[in-house]
């Protein structure tokens, strides 16, 4: 199956659960700026809304949205302590937590932060709104392993890709110890260790690639300037 991810997105959600599960998946790395495949198909061919992570099928259709997504593969692995078994009240614990992560923690949180057409006045609002949450998650863990309880599940791996932006935005955890806590927790497992491992190899490839394409850029203008003078 064909995994369409993109670096220090939220998709990689997706792909430690994948590892957690064994299950393979080809990783298409995707250009979100310019909404673009590494072969310059148009994401919007593979997802219309234009967003990662999207999953091909072994039958051909595409699916979206990151709860779809891990839900499907837990199903893939019905013995699979991720959410498969659960059932009752933690079966639903588990969708809440995705709802709230999904809704109020990524696009009512963070997402403002990425986005160049934020006003500056708002930047602060967001802040405080992130610490809001991030205070609230601290006080939920404190004396917990994990989201509803001692296992790791798809509501974990969904907590840490999100809340991992962090350090992105110079968020300092370090006033909510039970959440710092819990990061370390989560960070420290295999399948995480390896799909934070594959966005770091990624991001330094685009990195490469965005200064050869300025490098090439300017090199015409450089050589027009010393044959004037």
């Amino acid at each position: 199956m064909r995994f369409f991810h993109e670096s220090h997105g939220c998709s990689l959600a997706v792909d430690i659960v994948a590892r957690e599960l064994g299950i393979s998946l080809e990783i298409v790395w995707v250009d979100m700026q310019r909404k673009l495949l590494p072969d310059g198909t148009d994401l919007h061919e593979v997802n219309p809304k234009g967003q990662v992570p999207s999953l091909e099928l072994p039958d051909g259709q595409f699916l979206s949205e990151g709860l779809a997504i891990m839900q499907y593969l837990v199903d893939q692995r019905p013995g699979s302590d991720l959410a498969a078994t659960a059932r009752g009240a933690e079966k639903y614990r588990i969708l809440e937590w995705m709802s709230f992560i999904g809704s109020d923690l990524h696009k009512g949180g963070f997402m403002p932060l990425f986005k160049k057409t934020t006003p500056a006045d708002y930047r602060p609002v967001a802040l405080r709104h992130i610490a809001s949450r991030l205070q609230w998650l601290d006080r939920h863990l404190s004396g917990r392993e994990y989201l509803t309880g001692n296992r790791f599940t798809i509501a974990d791996a969904h907590c840490y890709a999100i809340v991992i932006w962090t350090k992105r935005h110079a968020i300092d955890v370090s006033p909510w110890p039970a959440l710092a806590a819990y990061m370390a927790r989560v960070a420290a497992r295999p399948s995480v260790r390896a799909a934070v491992e594959a966005q770091l190899v990624q991001e330094a490839l685009e990195m490469a690639a965005r200064a050869g394409a300025q490098a090439a850029e300017e090199s015409p203008h450089a050589e027009k300037r010393v044959e004037v003078a």
